[in-house]
C-alpha cells in the first residue's frame, strides 16, 4: 500500500498549452541564481507543477532529468502546504553544476515565497 503522499499523479501537473500560457501571462515571480519560477493562482482545490528545463541550459538529457527530477520531489513533499496555484519552474545554466542539496533549499526558499505573494493577491 503506497502513502498518497508520496504519489506525483497528472492532476497535479500542468500539461496542456493553455494552462503553460495561462501561467506566463500574468505570473507571481520568484528568481535566484538557480532557478526562475512563474506562479498564479488557480480555481482547482490544489497546487499544480509545469516543468520548463530548456536544451539551451542544460544541454544533456541527464542534467534536464536530475533537474526535473529534484523540482518534482521537493514539489511533491511541500504540495500540501501549498495554496491553489499553477507553478511554471525554469532553471538557469548554474543548475546543472549545483549540489542537490543547493537545488533543494533554493527550491524550499521559492515555496514560501511564492505562497505568501500569491496569499496576497488573494486577500487583494
Amino acid at each position: 500500500m503506497t502513502d498518497q503522499r508520496a504519489c506525483f499523479k497528472k492532476h497535479v501537473r500542468l500539461l496542456k498549452p493553455v494552462e503553460f500560457s495561462r501561467v506566463f501571462k500574468n505570473p507571481v515571480r520568484s528568481s535566484d541564481r538557480l532557478f526562475t519560477i512563474l506562479a498564479v493562482p488557480n480555481e482547482i482545490s490544489h497546487a499544480r507543477l509545469g516543468l520548463a528545463i530548456s536544451k539551451k541550459n542544460a544541454k544533456r538529457a541527464v542534467d534536464r532529468n536530475r533537474i526535473k527530477r529534484l523540482v518534482r520531489e521537493s514539489f511533491r513533499l511541500n504540495m500540501h502546504n501549498m495554496l491553489s496555484i499553477d507553478l511554471v519552474v525554469m532553471a538557469k545554466p548554474v543548475t546543472k553544476s549545483a549540489e542537490n542539496q543547493q537545488i533543494l533549499q533554493s527550491l524550499q526558499q521559492h515555496w514560501i515565497r511564492l505562497n505568501k505573494q500569491c496569499a496576497k493577491l488573494s486577500l487583494d
